[in-house]
């Protein structure tokens, strides 16, 4: 056996046991984009609900929703 093809299956052999840790670190980005996209719809629905409000120039509607979403979702 050549020296080409002992390195190249060493290679091959070595991603092949990377493959359950790229796996492990593809789920966990994929929770995060989750994560991402859900507090990207949470911070859409405010502003959608203040654009009334905030056109209207009912300060203390905007003022409620404002705290309502900063005890909802800034909360500990």
């Amino acid at each position: 056996m050549s020296t080409q093809t002992t390195k190249s299956r060493r290679g091959w052999f070595r991603k092949a046991l990377s493959i359950p840790e790229r796996i492990r670190d593809l789920e966990a980005g994929v929770q995060e984009n989750r994560r991402l996209n859900r507090r990207i719809a949470e911070l859409t629905d405010v502003v959608a609900e203040l654009l009334v409000p905030i056109a209207d120039r009912d300060e203390a509607k905007v003022q409620e929703l404002l705290a309502s979403y900063r005890r909802t979702t800034l909360a500990p």
